[in-house]
């Protein structure tokens, strides 16, 4: 790796330690209000769905469904229907990679 990638590298971690600290900081061992609280909770499902969209539906700058979009629709269908993670990754990846196979 390049120079600029270990400094770009070590910039991510220090912003994510940065804001992993001020909370605690900010909030000298009280607890957060229960409004607040909830909020926080909701975050970590939504930028995970946020990322997911991202990746099985844009292509640069272009929206794009492929394979990989039916990839994660089978696999969002494995879940919905109260598999686990492992099987939605497996069914996600057969799904996928038969269709790259036959385009």
């Amino acid at each position: 790796m390049s120079g600029e990638l270990w400094a770009l590298t070590a910039g991510c971690a220090a912003v994510t330690f940065a804001i992993k600290a001020a909370g605690p900081v900010a909030f000298g061992g009280r607890d957060l209000p229960r409004w607040f609280a909830s909020v926080v909770a909701l975050m970590a499902p939504a930028l995970l769905a946020a990322l997911i969209v991202v990746q099985a539906l844009a292509e640069g700058k272009r929206l794009h469904v492929g394979a990989d979009t039916a990839g994660v629709a089978a696999a969002g269908i494995v879940v919905w229907r109260g598999g686990s993670v492992v099987p939605a990754v497996a069914v996600a990846v057969v799904v996928t990679a038969g269709l790259r196979a036959l385009g």
